[in-house]
């Protein structure tokens, strides 16, 4: 088994306090790798009642975005033998496999229904993808008329994984809105995630790994957001269940940090940036992952840049490239930054506002990996 797709539950979401009772959510998700079996993992981190879920399905969809399931391809779920589950609040669970030839770069359907109330709903609001709702339960609809209202969120699914002779393990992305692709093309699954899946499937001698994108908006190193649990928990705090418990997961990339120093209270201590990061380096390195890293992008020109903050971000690059935090790094900022500005990001690789990238971007985020460095084994200390 190996995660396939995934997301990172990420806060309660607004003005759901009873849920959806009585409606039917068709979440639209991406695969990375494909397999001859599947199952999915449903969360109820945020809530604070049971979600009861009374009807569940996956199925291919018959056409990208598309709420329609592709012919023959609808699976009814099960959780322990039986249709329905109950999921207490914090906790999440994992369906029964089904047999079902999922294929690698294709949108699954990931159907739930909920007869009661129960909320607030766990979502990750910026999916970048086009999800559905209907009325009643049609979960079992091949055909997506009822599913008439949309949605840019992900409700409740977390993850979905795939039985596969296609791939030898995943690598796990913990990222902020640069890895969680804010700035991407609505439904075009252009992140850099998505750019990085492909090279990995279509370039020879490549690692045989899917990609999963662990990656939350705002997020940072070392502070939580607001909540109980906390909305947008720190990578520090998240690692354990966002990075290191992924089905399959062999290596871990890190690209965190510029939130750090932008966002309030703004850090303008480049060794905690670096400590945490270290932290993380040495709790993957304890379940045996390989850990790669991720120089910080420039924000020249963005509404928090001042100099101070700037040094900040050099000097925890300096530190990245001197070999002193990962087993190996990916130097997003040398890709992408201007060669005649270096604290701003080229022009064709922004997306207007000065921080995150273009689609452009995107592509050239993934092209900057070292394929070979994802493979290999994480030192005993670095």
């Amino acid at each position: 088994w190996v995660g396939t797709w995934s997301t990172s539950p990420a806060a309660a979401e607004p003005r759901t306090e009873s849920g959806f009772p009585g409606r039917s959510i068709r979440n639209v998700v991406h695969t990375s790798v494909g397999g001859t079996g599947a199952r999915i993992t449903l969360s109820n981190l945020y809530g604070r009642t049971p979600l009861s879920i009374t009807h569940a399905s996956i199925a291919l969809a018959a056409a990208p975005s598309n709420p329609t399931a592709a012919a023959g391809t609808l699976r009814r779920l099960s959780f322990g033998g039986n249709h329905s589950v109950i999921i207490e609040p914090g906790s999440q669970a994992v369906s029964d496999p089904v047999r079902l030839r999922v294929p690698h770069d294709a949108d699954l359907l990931v159907t739930t229904f909920s007869p009661t109330p129960s909320g607030p709903v766990t979502y990750h609001p910026h999916a970048r993808q086009i999800s559905y709702v209907a009325d009643g339960d049609r979960v079992s609809d091949l055909r997506g008329d009822a599913y008439t209202e949309q949605s840019p969120y992900w409700r409740y699914v977390a993850a979905v994984d795939v039985l596969s002779r296609e791939a030898e393990g995943a690598v796990v992305v913990l990222g902020d809105s640069l890895t969680d692709g804010v700035s991407a093309t609505m439904g075009a699954n252009s992140r850099w995630t998505d750019v990085l899946s492909d090279r990995l499937r279509d370039e020879q001698g490549a690692p045989r790994f899917s990609v999963l994108n662990q990656g939350i908006s705002g997020n940072r190193i070392l502070s939580d957001g607001l909540g109980r649990p906390a909305d947008n928990p720190s990578g520090l705090s998240r690692f354990e269940r966002d990075a290191l418990s992924r089905t399959g997961v062999k290596a871990v990339v890190i690209a965190l940090g510029v939130n750090d120093i932008l966002r309030n209270p703004r850090q303008t201590s480049s060794d905690k940036v670096l400590d945490g990061l270290r932290e993380m380096t040495r709790q993957a390195h304890a379940r045996g992952l390989r850990v790669i890293g991720a120089t910080l992008m420039p924000f020249g020109g963005h509404r928090g840049y001042t100099p101070q903050l700037d040094q900040v971000r050099r000097e925890v690059n300096d530190e990245i490239r001197a070999g002193k935090v990962f087993d190996a790094v990916v130097d997003f900022d040398r890709a992408l930054r201007d060669p005649y500005a270096p604290g701003k990001l080229r022009a064709p690789y922004d997306s207007g506002d000065h921080l995150h990238p273009s689609d452009e971007g995107f592509k050239k985020m993934a092209f900057s990996f070292n394929l070979a460095q994802l493979k290999g084994a994480a030192p005993a200390e670095l």
